[in-house]
Formats: structure tokens, sequence, C-alpha cells
């Protein structure tokens, strides 16, 4: 089994910045895909961010050039920078853990506000 848990979220007011931090407790950081996923009220959960244990990312467009993701293995952490952020980003966002033909692991949230 394995937890993960995000922080680092809040309220931040358009073109700020915030970053997110994710921490996987267990065994499986290391050979785990990352990811952070967001929701916005009435909407579908979407990918954000992605980055493979070998540490290839992909972002999705809304964020791409804003975002990054990073991973720090010796702290079984994955980060989440946001920059130049928009109202539009306003979710809640989960880390998720997943491997072909595993369980795929979720973090329990963390709510991201940006005002206008």
């Amino acid at each position: 089994q394995a937890q993960l848990v995000e922080s680092g979220g809040g309220l931040v007011q358009s073109g700020g910045s915030l970053r997110l931090s994710c921490v996987a407790s267990g065994s499986i950081f290391s050979i785990y895909n990352m990811a952070w996923y967001r929701q916005a009220p009435g909407k579908q959960r979407e990918l954000v961010a992605s980055l493979t244990s070998g540490g290839s990312t992909t972002y999705a467009d809304s964020v791409k050039g804003r975002f990054t993701i990073s991973r720090d293995n010796a702290k079984n952490t994955v980060y989440l920078q946001m920059n130049s952020l928009k109202p539009e980003d306003t979710a809640v966002y989960y880390c998720n853990a997943h491997k072909t033909f595993q369980k795929a692991y979720w973090g329990q949230g963390t709510q991201v506000t940006v005002s206008s």
C-alpha cells in the first residue's frame, strides 16, 4: 500500500505563484509515474502534468509554459510549480501515482483558488 499527501494549496491573486507538493509513502515512488490532476466545480477531472519514472514530462496545453512538474526521489516527493496563475486554474488539485497493470493511487486533494 501507498499513500499520497498533497500540500501547498491556497488562495493567490491572478499572476501569482504556488508550489504544490505530494509526498508518497511506501515503496512505489521511484518506480511509479507521477501526475497532477485538477477538478474544477462542475467539471471533469483533467490531467495537468505528468512525469514518468524515467523523467519524461507532459503538460496540458492550458498550463504549458506556466507550470512545471518535478520530483525528488530522495524525498519521495513530486512538485508542481505553478506560475502566472489565472482564475481558470482554480480547482482541487490531486496527486496521482500510476504504473501500467498496477493499482493507481490518489491523494486527498488540495484546493487552489486564484482571485481576479
